[in-house]
């Protein structure tokens, strides 16, 4: 336990001196949103794109495991939807904190640390998470909260999605990369060399960024919050855990599936409150309070795993 717990100090160290850099000024508050971009267009994407594009599609599209997380995330989410409605809150908010219950930071924090601790045999199962968190959930999520505002969804509505689907840079690289190793496609050494130098930058680089992001976010409606982090850090990946038994999931893609799971909210469900205008608070205390509590759930989820 505590040799896994020393594994991911470092990542988590990372995430503490981008907190310190931004709480103390040497680092300015618009600096985190620019490095937020770099690493998203440039550094994760290239990285995302070599992993794709030296991985064999068999390596990363497994339909029982595809259809574990689906099944295990979407229980939960209508779950989150169950207990919003109950209390008595609108189908976009409701919806919204739903996202909580299972959109986790897989992209900035699970790549490059799932990755580290559990081996390269682990990104085809991680890419194959957040094209589904991506694709899926961000429609679902989209969906429900324009139609709960406009009352039946339109045209212009769906063309929208797909443009900002198509526009996402962890998908394009994704997509790309999955179509060069569908083809067969043999990357040159300058080639592979500059993604390799390129998406070195990502770990730190996102790392950094999540602590950065971190300063300024208050614990408003604390109780909620808790809630919230307390769904997408254990509920979340015991729920995914269980689809695995019922789906038969290999133990290994398994492992890093239930690892993916207990990540902490992602930053882009609350780019979605502040775009949409809907709990925008208390997704900013739910990534607050997630991201500091899986300092000590991440480790404890690992050791679980590793012990069988």
């Amino acid at each position: 336990m505590l040799a896994i717990f020393l594994k991911t100090l470092p990542f988590f160290a990372l995430i503490g001196l981008g907190w310190f850099a931004a709480r103390t000024r040497i680092f300015p508050p618009e600096g985190a949103a620019w490095l937020t971009r770099f690493v998203f267009y440039f550094a994760l994407s290239a990285m995302l794109f070599r992993f794709a594009a030296t991985l064999d599609i068999n390596e990363i599209w497994d339909p029982a495991f595809a259809a574990a997380y689906l099944c295990g995330s979407l229980v939960l989410w209508c779950i989150g939807m169950a207990i919003g409605r109950a209390r008595k809150l609108g189908w976009a908010e409701a919806a919204m904190e739903a996202h909580c219950y299972v959109i986790g930071n897989t992209g900035f924090l699970g790549v490059p640390m799932l990755i580290v601790l559990l081996g390269e045999a682990a990104a085809g199962p991680v890419l194959l998470i957040l094209i589904i968190d991506l694709v899926v959930f961000s429609t679902l999520i989209t969906v429900i909260v324009t139609g709960s505002r406009q009352g039946r969804l339109r045209v212009s509505t769906l063309w929208t999605l797909l443009r900002g689907l198509v526009a996402n840079p962890m998908i394009v690289s994704m997509l790309a990369g999955l179509a060069w190793s569908a083809l067969h496609l043999p990357l040159p050494g300058p080639a592979l060399e500059f993604l390799t130098i390129l998406s070195a930058a990502a770990t730190p680089g996102a790392l950094f960024a999540i602590g950065a992001s971190l300063v300024g976010r208050r614990a408003d409606r604390p109780v909620i919050a808790v809630w919230l982090s307390f769904a997408k850090l254990v509920l979340h990946p015991a729920a995914v855990a269980a689809a695995c038994i019922l789906f038969s999931v290999n133990p290994f893609a398994a492992g890093v599936m239930i690892a993916a799971a207990a990540l902490p909210v992602a930053g882009n469900v609350f780019m979605l409150a502040e775009y949409f205008g809907i709990a925008v608070q208390r997704v900013s205390s739910a990534i607050l309070i997630s991201t500091a509590a899986s300092v000590a759930t991440i480790p404890i989820i690992i050791h679980l795993i590793e012990k069988g």
